[in-house]
């Protein structure tokens, strides 16, 4: 099972976090993914690409990296 941290800018509140939260944990691969205000640790075998396309697609305004 990989790691991998993802960098947030522009997480405001809790309610953001928790859409991420669940938009990562919906994609096939992901095992967990503890997710903060500037970031997230993801475990599992999900592409990178695929983890920011999840979240960009929640069009919350984040920058991703």
């Amino acid at each position: 099972m990989a790691q991998q941290s993802l960098t947030f800018q522009g997480v405001k509140s809790v309610e953001q976090v928790n859409k991420i939260t669940t938009a990562l944990m919906m994609l096939d691969g992901v095992d967990s993914a503890e997710v903060g205000r500037h970031g997230a640790d993801v475990d599992g075998r999900a592409k990178r690409e695929t983890l920011i396309n999840a979240i960009e697609k929640l069009k919350l305004g984040i920058k991703v990296s």
